[in-house]
């Protein structure tokens, strides 16, 4: 798509999200406008352009697919780009709107709208990638900025860029960071999540929350037995696999299979009275 008589376009497409992902991408400063310099943002609504229907060599996709408008306005989106990467954990587990899939959406829609039956909502919340291909996942809650910036020069120079995904453990060590989880015995997703995020959380005396998904080959169900044997409620373990990312596998899985046992275990307190 890109040639010599012009330069590449872009566009940064918003689904159903916080704009929490855009933001970072702004948030870049001085190196967004470098950027600027040498391709065209077609759509960027945070931004400014807007221009929905532009055929573009990169397309940044936030948010997930929430309702039917979403998912035939992603598939205009794929035919019109070259190469579409999905940023943050909405895009590509879902995000913390997935917490619905668990539950009936359409009871709590009844629940909170006086008229129900004027909500545009799918029975599920779902990443990009359930719905067209993906060329490219940038995980985070919010995603990196810098990461999106040397993917989008990666791209424009006709490769996929190589994306770590060993555990936040291993980033601890690289910045030396004294483990939160065996030194003050915080119930740490590090072993199981993604790095990405710098081992913000870590570095600064608090326990990952598994923003940046699923690392490479997690045990997440030793990492589980480990948070129950310390103490921690079934529930409140449940809650950790299921949280920002819990649509993705292997958190998902392992999220339902402690939330089966609370539910099982809720049953015989019952029966027994």
């Amino acid at each position: 798509m890109t040639t010599a008589t012009r330069r590449p376009r872009i566009a940064v497409h918003k689904f159903s999200s916080c704009d929490g992902c855009q933001l970072a991408f702004l948030n870049l400063g001085e190196p967004l406008l470098t950027l600027a310099e040498t391709v065209d943002i077609l759509h960027f609504a945070e931004a400014g352009p807007i221009d929905e229907e532009a055929e573009v060599d990169v397309a940044f996709i936030e948010g997930s697919v929430a309702t039917s408008q979403d998912a035939a306005r992603l598939h205009g989106i794929r035919q019109r780009s070259r190469y579409l990467v999905t940023i943050g954990a909405c895009a590509t587990a879902g995000g913390i709107q997935a917490l619905r899939n668990l539950h009936d959406a359409d009871e709590w829609v009844s629940g909170v709208y006086a008229k129900p039956e004027h909500i545009d909502l799918l029975a599920d919340s779902t990443p990009i990638a359930e719905s067209v291909k993906v060329d490219l996942e940038l995980w985070g809650c919010p995603v990196s900025g810098e990461q999106v910036l040397d993917a989008t020069k990666s791209l424009l120079a006709g490769h996929l860029p190589r994306v770590d995904h060993s555990a936040v453990c291993m980033e601890c060590k690289r910045q030396q960071a004294v483990c939160v989880m065996v030194a003050q015995g915080r119930p740490c997703m590090g072993p199981v999540t993604s790095t990405g995020c710098g081992a913000i959380c870590p570095r600064w005396q608090r326990d990952c929350y598994a923003c940046y998904g699923p690392a490479v080959q997690a045990n997440v169900s030793a990492l589980a037995s480990h948070l129950a044997d310390t103490g921690m409620p079934a529930d409140e373990v449940a809650r950790r696999l299921l949280f920002i990312n819990g649509h993705a596998e292997p958190f998902r899985r392992e999220g339902l299979d402690w939330q089966a046992r609370v539910i099982t275990r809720q049953g015989r307190e019952e029966e027994q009275g």
